[in-house]
């Protein structure tokens, strides 16, 4: 119980009602049973993940693309015998393209390549939930995209930045940024709620400013640790059921850092 209500407040604190249900499916939806949206409890079925195992999606091969195109009589920049290569997609989210609210895990993969593309079980804080899921294998470009119509894999409702990862969100939001970065992308402080047992605290407003309303509809919620070796004494004086200013000199203290971004419809 202690959890699911962690889970909840992390939730409810992070940029209004539609990005709030967002964060509670992100760590809720792998486990069924009860499910908090907006405020009360729905009773939902127990998840059963077999139906999510579905068929692999067909892709376009490199191959039946340069076929399409016919050959070419241009010499190779890169030697004889050294066929070019496309530079890979930058590890930036925009909401359109390949992460639209109408996008695909075919999409994905052309635009990533099928081979750093895949479909499994990831981390839903209460249990576990299928995503598609680039760079897999590579903690420092991993990044995963939830879709609201799991069994067709189409529909983008949530993306994850977390770990090590080095992606960068929209309106230039990266793991690892400070609260004055944050003011400074957002073009004005914001509010915080205060930190849990976790020593984790949510953005609960952007206050109107440039992160409040992004290009393509999509919302950003983020998620900040305090500093290892912050005081005791002073995270006490900054609990999780107050909101506080992102310019609050207790809050500045403890050091808080970017450590989880969701991009949500």
């Amino acid at each position: 119980m202690a959890r699911l209500q962690n889970a909840v407040r992390r939730a409810a604190a992070c940029c209004g009602g539609d990005l709030s249900r967002l964060m509670l499916l992100h760590y809720c939806r792998g486990v069924g049973g009860r499910t908090m949206v907006a405020g009360s409890v729905v009773v939902a079925g127990v998840a059963v993940f077999g139906c999510f195992m579905m068929a692999t999606m067909a892709s376009v091969s490199a191959q039946q693309i340069g076929n399409s195109q016919g050959p070419s009589d241009a010499p190779s920049t890169l030697g004889i015998g050294k066929p070019t290569r496309a530079n890979p997609a930058p590890l930036v989210i925009a909401c359109s393209g390949a992460f639209a609210r109408d996008s695909h895990h075919l999409k994905l993969t052309m635009t990533y390549d099928r081979k750093n593309v895949d479909f499994g079980e990831v981390d839903a804080g209460l249990g576990k939930s299928m995503a598609s899921i680039i760079y897999p294998n590579d903690p420092k470009r991993r990044l995963e995209a939830w879709w609201s119509d799991m069994d067709k894999r189409k529909d983008v409702y949530l993306i994850v930045i977390n770990g090590s990862s080095t992606w960068t969100g929209p309106g230039g939001l990266r793991l690892g940024l400070s609260l004055a970065d944050l003011e400074k992308l957002n073009r004005k402080p914001f509010k915080l709620r205060g930190f849990d047992k976790d020593n984790t605290a949510t953005v609960s407003d952007w206050d109107h400013g440039a992160l409040a309303a992004l290009s393509g509809g999509c919302k950003a919620g983020v998620i900040l640790s305090a500093e290892a070796k912050a005081p005791a004494e002073v995270l006490a004086v900054l609990p999780v059921d107050r909101e506080f200013s992102s310019a609050d000199e207790a809050l500045r203290a403890v050091r808080p850092s970017v450590t989880e971004i969701l991009i949500g419809y």
